[in-house]
């Protein structure tokens, strides 16, 4: 009988040919079974598109605040979650899901307005989690206080928009905080008690930046150790002010084999129990502009999986020399 790559897989959190930790292997783990993600947008904004400490938003960010496949937010986030849970009734059999509050910043807003939106979510038929997409700057002490309380009645994860360690590129992507305000922010949620799981945005390709920069990101989110991370491709979506930088030629998106490459390094300087929640990234199909290699998102992920097996390598090889 031949002796498969799973069989013979050295990383210690996968039974696959898997050589990180995948977030298929984390709700295993966690809930028993895969459970699907139901997009929500709970009509928020953000401190830098209403003025707080910006305005127009994060160059590469839609209207919707990165919530391109939420529902409306005209709808409650019961509606939304029902609309999403029987859009995915045909292919999805364990009714278990997890409410992802992912448009916009969603922890900016009065503490009594959060509580009704999260209630309502956790309401919501076979919902065993909440994931709650924010940035480092908009969490308030009592803010974090509820946060901690909630981590004790159901799993949940905040996530952090960081994007890059780097304030040259921050302030060019608009945005509007510092690295040292990220490191403030995710020191009070780490510290707050409770059982809450931080995950923390990164992205490759961010304009201006080589590949020892980014390096860099991961080498300083390593160091802060997140329960997760999600690692993003740089896309470009038409109406957005890095579609302008695109069509104008001020910017030129990731070859695919380079984000192979950065992806496959990124992976190796990651703790190997951080979960990888995302190793790429996807926009909405009618207003993706570039990389078009990127809508081929699986072929992309199967290409880092063998560029891991043909160096030997897996998450966290690099892990202790970069300390």
């Amino acid at each position: 009988m031949k002796i498969t790559q799973a069989q013979t897989n050295p990383f210690r959190y996968s039974d696959t040919n898997k050589r990180y930790y995948t977030y298929d292997y984390y709700l295993k783990n966690t809930f028993g079974v895969k459970c699907a993600k139901l997009p929500i947008d709970a009509g928020f904004t953000c401190p830098n598109i209403d003025g707080r400490c910006g305005r127009g938003g994060c160059i590469y960010c839609s209207s919707r605040g990165s919530g391109d496949f939420a529902g409306p937010p005209d709808l409650s986030v019961a509606e939304q979650l029902s609309v999403a849970a029987e859009r995915l009734a045909s292919k999805w059999s364990t009714g278990k899901y997890i409410a992802y509050f992912q448009a916009h910043t969603n922890t900016y807003a009065p503490l009594d307005v959060l509580r009704d939106k999260y209630s309502e979510a956790l309401a919501y038929p076979g919902i065993v989690g909440l994931n709650i997409a924010t940035r480092a700057d908009c969490l308030d002490n009592d803010t974090v206080k509820y946060l901690a309380e909630l981590s004790e009645q159901t799993v949940l994860t905040v996530e952090l928009g960081l994007q890059t360690v780097h304030d040259s590129t921050a302030k060019l992507i608009n945005r509007g905080h510092t690295f040292e305000q990220f490191v403030s922010g995710y020191e009070k949620l780490r510290g707050a008690g409770g059982k809450i799981n931080i995950c923390i945005h990164t992205i490759l390709g961010l304009p201006g930046e080589d590949d020892h920069m980014m390096e860099c990101t991961a080498r300083e989110v390593a160091k802060l150790h997140p329960d997760q991370i999600k690692l993003h491709l740089l896309h470009v979506l038409r109406d957005t002010r890095l579609g302008e930088m695109y069509l104008s030629g001020e910017y030129q998106p990731l070859e695919r084999e380079r984000y192979i490459r950065l992806a496959v390094r990124t992976l190796e300087l990651l703790p190997d129990d951080v979960v990888i929640a995302r190793l790429t990234g996807d926009g909405a199909p009618n207003d993706l502009l570039a990389p078009d290699w990127s809508r081929r998102k699986t072929t992309v992920i199967n290409d880092i999986d063998k560029m891991l097996y043909a160096r030997g390598s897996m998450q966290g090889m690099d892990y202790k020399q970069s300390q």
